[in-house]
């Protein structure tokens, strides 16, 4: 009840005001911490919630443990919210208020990615801070995410080799970049590689992203942060972070291009759960690679390319950190091997279309599709 003098009134005024007061303070304090940039806007809460129609469920692209991201729609020239369909896409990433962890890696995306510009990385047009509000505003790329591509198929067909190996060289490409500007990721795995229409590979996921070591030193300490099964060995025991730890995740995601597996799934058997477990036998040995190729590509590939995807892999898997090979070093071999398969690929497109005519003659049998080898 309030007092006829008005003091419980006085008294809850002056908590929204001391509320009202610590949020501003709060919110300079983090303005602080943002490392200006001229390429990265400042987007207002109202304006992103008009961009994404209130937030609404249909325009969710996808969610996780940081919270939600929404496909909203923007003007290419002064950034307002339009209507659906009109000005250009984006990806508004909303991330969880109460997480200290969510919002020091909110920070992290605007001062690393805010500051680079690659082909092979997504691009961030800005950020809103306003009161409890964090969001991020990205370019929206309409594939998705490799790991949809790869793990979630449904009724689609699996993803071509040479698209595979199209999407491992982007991956390259930007981790390559990265390395130059002495920034480690920490985070290389299928899910933050996503695909531009033409399945242009552009990485993302810099929440956990930091700068490398200097001068003579020869690693950073840190919190062991990642995701199981792409973290280095080394890195999990001792907290030592270096380039070659993203090398070991690169080396993971070629296994999961290869293979079509998961980097974990409990739903297999009792020794292929652990995809470097399992697949690390079979890769060292010529003739048994066939066993981890993905049987979904129905022989669509080039087998002396994936023996040199193979080979590869095991050296970024390598447990001697000191032997995995540089960024540089990968894209070269990946530049390589996209070049030795453009004959082959030739030659599996004329042979997936003779199939194609020969299944199509006989009713009641499947068809395969000439570029995924899969069942449609």
């Amino acid at each position: 009840m309030f007092a006829k003098d008005g003091s419980m009134i006085s008294s809850c005024s002056s908590r929204a005001t001391r509320a009202s007061s610590d949020s501003v303070l709060l919110s300079t304090n983090i303005k602080c911490q943002i490392l200006p940039s001229a390429s990265v806007k400042i987007f207002s809460y109202d304006n992103l919630r008009l961009a994404t129609r209130r937030f609404r469920a249909n325009t969710m692209t996808g969610e996780g443990g940081f919270g939600c991201v929404c496909k909203g729609w923007i003007d290419e020239n002064t950034f307002s919210p339009c209507k659906p369909g009109t000005g250009i896409p984006v990806a508004v990433k909303r991330f969880n208020p109460e997480s200290l962890q969510e919002h020091q890696e909110w920070l992290a995306e605007i001062n690393h990615l805010g500051h680079l510009s690659h082909p092979n990385l997504v691009k961030l047009f800005g950020y809103c801070l306003e009161d409890e509000h964090r969001l991020l505003v990205y370019e929206f790329l309409p594939r998705g995410s490799l790991e949809s591509h790869l793990f979630k198929r449904g009724s689609g067909q699996p993803l071509a080799w040479n698209l595979r190996m199209k999407v491992a060289l982007g991956a390259a490409k930007a981790l390559a970049y990265l390395h130059s500007a002495n920034i480690i990721i920490r985070d290389v795995k299928s899910s933050n590689i996503l695909l531009d229409s033409d399945y242009t590979a552009k990485l993302t996921g810099f929440g956990l992203a930091t700068n490398g070591p200097v001068g003579e030193e020869t690693h950073v300490s840190t919190g062991v942060m990642g995701t199981y099964g792409y973290a280095a060995p080394e890195y999990i025991a001792t907290g030592r972070l270096t380039q070659k730890c993203d090398i070991y995740g690169f080396g993971v995601l070629l296994l999961e291009l290869l293979s079509g597996r998961r980097v974990i799934d409990k739903t297999r058997p009792e020794g292929e759960q652990h995809l470097v477990d399992w697949a690390r036998p079979y890769l060292k040995h010529k003739h048994k690679i066939r066993c981890v190729i993905d049987a979904s590509l129905g022989g669509l590939y080039s087998f002396s390319a994936a023996q040199n995807i193979a080979a590869l892999a095991l050296e970024c898997l390598c447990t001697s950190s000191k032997k995995r090979p540089t960024m540089d070093s990968v894209v070269s071999v990946l530049e390589g091997v996209q070049e030795d398969e453009e004959p082959e690929a030739e030659k599996h497109q004329e042979s997936g279309k003779r199939v194609t005519a020969s299944a199509s003659r006989n009713k009641g049998k499947s068809r395969w599709n000439i570029f995924g080898g899969g069942r449609s």
